[in-house]
């Protein structure tokens, strides 16, 4: 049976009709079938309806035909035939300039973690330039929507051109109509200098986005490529901005065993004796944790950011999902592999189960992973919505009909053998369009995707001029 895109013109859309709308609370969610009315970039009403009655009148033969004009007085309406709508989703580590990174060969070997930064990613981000880092972000932010992303929490890092980055990044995501959490990775590896410059990129954004829809945190590489020195500047820049820090914690063996020979210290206890571990922190990968780790996590508060997908690509391991408290917040990123961070929610439960945790277990963890995300993303942005009246209009309406019954215990099945297998059909964002009819509508796509390859051009050119040292 054919069915109508669901699609429409912007800024007139105030109806969406037979809609399965997930509403989320804390520790559940509830779906709701029935009529969405927007008013102002806000949900006005949300209006229940029969879904019994809804199938019955659908499962004829004929094909579906769009809605007419209605008692909103010629005001956009959709039909969402029976589409499942949740909050939209978001990336909580992304690197963004690793869309420039696609096709480019390393420099030497990659038979361990190191060489991979070595020969690959140290030397991609030495190459970057301000051009090269808006084409990244333009091109990242056209995936993110189309991965259903609203949000996105960026791990940035271009030592040739640190001053004004994430200005750049900024801007580009301003223009594709997403929020943003952004940050300047910190290291040591490219001197004092290269420390000086990041803080101050650092503090820098930290103090003129203090609201809005970009913030900032405190960028950090991982503690393997930090001294103490540098420890202590950045830790001086959070009392500062009361900021948390975004870093990469124990993603290969290497940094544990670092710490470990040359500080004494976990990596994880290291930063906790500078204060680093506040609650509004972000801690990627976290794979490599033992005792000590894990106590100073579950008493920091911080949150762990896992990237599956990553973590497979670079063969550095896997976390030891059941080990790790139940009081740290557990978050999903993609690290640049792609834009996809319920790619990387799937991913995480089907390891789950992999390592072997029971099905009821596998799912308390994703249902853990949800509703963790929601009060962490709060955190920068207090009014990411619930799909509740009166809240901004922030969701996405998948390609998904369930097709057995949803109802609060369902859900968790729906969401993760279907809606995450599915892709978005509509995404807003403030009850603008950033994606419907198949089309990114804040973005030029083959504007920003010929931008994107110009600048991978002299990127390659660069690269290829500086040789492979």
């Amino acid at each position: 049976m054919p069915h109508a895109s669901l699609s429409g013109s912007g800024s007139s859309l105030r109806l969406i009709r037979n809609l399965w709308l997930c509403q989320t609370g804390e520790g559940s969610v509830g779906p709701v079938f029935g009529d969405l009315s927007l008013e102002g970039g806000r949900i006005r009403e949300v209006r229940r309806t029969d879904f019994r009655a809804f199938l019955r009148g659908r499962a004829g033969s004929r094909p579906l035909q769009a809605p007419a004009p209605d008692e909103t007085g010629g005001a956009e309406t959709l039909d969402g035939e029976g589409r499942l709508a949740t909050p939209p989703l978001v990336n909580f580590h992304e690197h963004l300039y690793s869309r420039l990174a696609r096709g480019l060969s390393p420099a030497g070997p990659t038979g361990g973690f190191l060489a991979i930064l070595e020969n690959l990613w140290w030397r991609l981000d030495r190459a970057l330039d301000l051009d090269m880092v808006e084409a990244c972000a333009r091109l990242g932010a056209a995936e993110a929507i189309r991965s259903g992303v609203t949000c996105l929490y960026d791990h940035h890092a271009s030592p040739g051109a640190a001053e004004g980055s994430l200005e750049v990044i900024a801007g580009a995501l301003a223009e594709a109509g997403l929020r943003g959490v952004l940050c300047y990775e910190t290291s040591d590896r490219y001197g004092p200098g290269g420390v000086k410059a990041a803080l101050e990129e650092n503090r820098r954004f930290l103090q003129t986005h203090t609201d809005g829809e970009v913030r900032g945190l405190l960028g950090l590489h991982a503690p393997f490529t930090l001294s103490d020195g540098t420890l202590q500047a950045a830790a001086e820049i959070q009392r500062e901005t009361g900021a948390g820090i975004h870093i990469h914690l124990a993603e290969d063996r290497h940094d544990a065993e670092h710490c470990r020979a040359r500080y004494g210290l976990a990596p994880a206890v290291r930063l906790q004796r500078f204060g680093l571990l506040g609650p509004d922190g972000i801690l990627a990968h976290a794979i490599h944790l033992d005792p000590e780790d894990r106590a100073a996590l579950a008493a920091g508060g911080a949150a762990v950011a896992y990237n599956p997908d990553s973590n497979l690509n670079n063969a550095v391991g896997l976390p030891a999902f059941a080990a790790l408290a139940p009081e740290v917040p557990v978050l999903c990123g993609t690290d640049g592999m792609h834009g996809n961070p319920g790619r990387s929610m799937k991913q995480l439960f089907l390891l789950a189960r992999h390592q072997g945790l029971t099905a009821e277990a596998a799912f308390g963890f994703a249902r853990k992973i949800f509703h963790d995300q929601e009060r962490f993303v709060r955190r920068a942005f207090p009014d990411h919505p619930a799909l509740k009246p009166g809240e901004r209009a922030d969701l996405v309406v998948w390609e998904y009909r369930p097709p057995t019954p949803l109802d609060p215990g369902t859900f968790w099945g729906h969401f993760l053998y279907g809606v995450l297998e599915s892709s978005p059909a509509l995404v807003l964002q403030g009850g603008r369009q950033l994606l419907s009819g198949g089309r990114v509508q804040t973005l030029e796509e083959a504007s920003a995707g010929a931008a994107a390859a110009l600048q991978g051009e002299r990127l390659f050119e660069r690269l290829e001029a500086q040789g492979h040292g």
